[in-house]
């Protein structure tokens, strides 16, 4: 899911990395609006907020909107130069430091009141550490999928989906309609996970509050857990496999010596 990048993707890592973490932004996006009235998982309101207030001369309302947008901004830069610096050293597992982060972000949001902190008082700061949060994410997934998946905002994924639905009625027979299938599958695949994502974080919200975000984070966990264990299975068989076919070449060069 994590691991495999470029032409070794494969449309099955795509949909298990679509799933996964459509899954966590949908339990950011709705427990941050109901914590703190703040849109946490994107930044397009945030520059209307900002417009409005800087118009009306509420430079002190406008500046939290502009720093939403930065914070979003500077996940996305953190991320991208985690993945930079793993691939410059050559290191296999480029999305581990992304992640690990993210989930120590989420922890500490949904441990906040834990800390003597005041959600009220620190709605800003709470709206900066999520929206960093997605930033890195939303650049992790668009990095290692090349830009085919993208799992904290809707809006471009329902334009892109408009559009195939639209290509698959003129093209239904065409050579490249079954890609175009899998990426109508796809699309439709994120945004069914990011509202389930929203209907789950609203339930647990309001039973257990604002550590509703420690699902997100337990789901982040299993996905990594998970997506280790598929490669050391993978990478096991594969390794009894080319020892199986050796002994058995070496077999086949004894019995011909004979």
């Amino acid at each position: 899911m994590f691991r495999h990048q470029g032409k070794n993707r494969t449309f099955r890592h795509n949909l298990r990395l679509a799933s996964n973490l459509s899954l966590v932004a949908g339990i950011v996006n709705s427990v941050g609006v109901l914590t703190i009235s703040t849109l946490t998982t994107n930044v397009t309101g945030h520059f209307a907020y900002f417009s409005k207030e800087l118009i009306v001369g509420q430079y002190t309302k406008a500046i939290p909107h502009l720093l939403y947008i930065f914070f979003f901004f500077l996940g996305a830069f953190v991320s991208n130069s985690f993945i930079e610096i793993a691939t410059i050293n050559k290191k296999k597992y480029i999305h581990t430091a992304p992640m690990f982060l993210e989930i120590f972000l989420i922890v500490l949001v949904g441990f906040w009141n834990d800390w003597a902190f005041t959600a009220t008082a620190d709605a800003n700061q709470i709206a900066y550490i999520l929206l960093f949060s997605m930033g890195l994410q939303n650049a992790l997934v668009t990095k290692i999928s090349l830009s085919t998946v993208r799992t904290t905002h809707l809006t471009g994924l329902f334009t892109d989906l408009g559009i195939e639905i639209s290509q698959y009625f003129f093209y239904r027979n065409h050579p490249n309609a079954i890609k175009l299938r899998k990426n109508i599958f796809l699309k439709l695949s994120i945004i069914i996970f990011f509202f389930a994502g929203c209907i789950l974080g609203t339930l647990l919200f309001y039973q257990i509050g604002i550590k509703a975000l420690l699902a997100a984070a337990l789901l982040i966990t299993i996905a990594l857990t998970m997506d280790n264990l598929i490669f050391y299975y993978n990478f096991t068989r594969r390794k009894f496999r080319k020892k199986g076919t050796k002994n058995i070449l070496n077999g086949f060069k004894k019995r011909t010596n004979e």
